[in-house]
């Protein structure tokens, strides 16, 4: 069987990311120090190790069938490719900021000001689309640092915490786009590699569908089940067994992890005791 050509970033919160997400649908890797590539012992998968910039030009001439890749890159560098799957991490936002005490307060204050970017072709866009003109300093690496050393009056970069803008006296006047990991798709990908890569997004599916719920056990008594069952509609319907104690059932389900807390507090106004709630590592649908 051919083996399917997987894209990382080589280094950083992406790359631990990617390789937990492999690591939980249950590929082991030989990932030793500084390999450029490593294949994996129990599935038809290689990984390729590479610059996160550099990902979308191997997919669009197929040395790699497929990658995970911040979105935000695929914005600016590879509009062409195919998304297959959102994969729901490392999550941020590109963002014009400038420096505390700067002038410029709104986005239509950037016109004809100075922004440092890595991100040309996104600022572009953006920028074009609400008819302001700025002038563009392309920077790799360090684009915060722009304004303090007089080289430009914004930055344009990714944010996730913030921090790095604070430690820069900057603070953010614009979110440009919102961002998050994907897994991405070579226009020449063959069908048997697809077939491969079917497999595997079968396999993320049911690890982010476990990731994003919960299992949740009650008690409740039999004239609230009702009630109680509007609260859970769970996958299908609730399951529902009778407790040793008459006139009493025990109900399992799944809720939304994002909706957890809402869930709980509409059940125990229905009458719900003992409710017990268990994370899920996998969850097939």
């Amino acid at each position: 069987m051919s083996k399917l050509k997987i894209a990382v970033q080589k280094s950083g919160r992406l790359h631990d990311d990617s390789m937990k997400l492999l690591k939980d649908i249950g590929i082991s890797i030989d990932n030793g120090k500084d390999q450029l590539k490593a294949s994996a012992r129990n599935f038809p998968l290689e990984v390729f190790y590479l610059r996160n910039g550099d990902i979308p030009q191997y997919l669009r001439d197929g040395v790699v069938d497929a990658a995970i890749i911040g979105e935000n890159i695929l914005v600016e560098k590879g509009k062409d490719i195919q998304v297959a799957e959102q994969l729901g991490f490392s999550k941020c936002r590109v963002s014009i900021a400038v420096p505390k005490n700067s002038v410029a307060k709104t986005l239509q204050d950037l016109e004809g000001m100075r922004i440092a970017t890595s991100y040309p072709n996104t600022v572009n866009q953006f920028l074009n689309a609400e008819n302001i003109t700025a002038n563009l300093h392309i920077i790799n690496g360090s684009v915060e640092i722009a304004p303090n050393i007089g080289l430009a009056d914004a930055v344009c970069d990714i944010v996730s915490s913030g921090s790095t803008l604070f430690k820069n006296n900057l603070k953010e006047i614009q979110v440009l786009l919102k961002s998050e990991a994907v897994l991405a798709v070579s226009p020449s990908i063959s069908s048997e590699s697809q077939a491969v890569l079917e497999r595997i997004q079968f396999r993320i599916q049911s690890v982010l569908n476990g990731r994003n719920s919960k299992y949740i056990l009650l008690n409740a008594p039999n004239d609230k089940l009702d009630d109680i069952i509007k609260v859970l509609p769970g996958m299908k319907s609730p399951t529902i067994l009778p407790l040793a104690k008459e006139g009493w059932s025990s109900l399992h389900s799944v809720i939304n992890k994002g909706q957890f807390w809402e869930i709980i507090d509409e059940l125990k106004a229905n009458g719900a005791q003992g409710i017990l709630v268990c994370p899920i590592e996998n969850m097939v649908v």
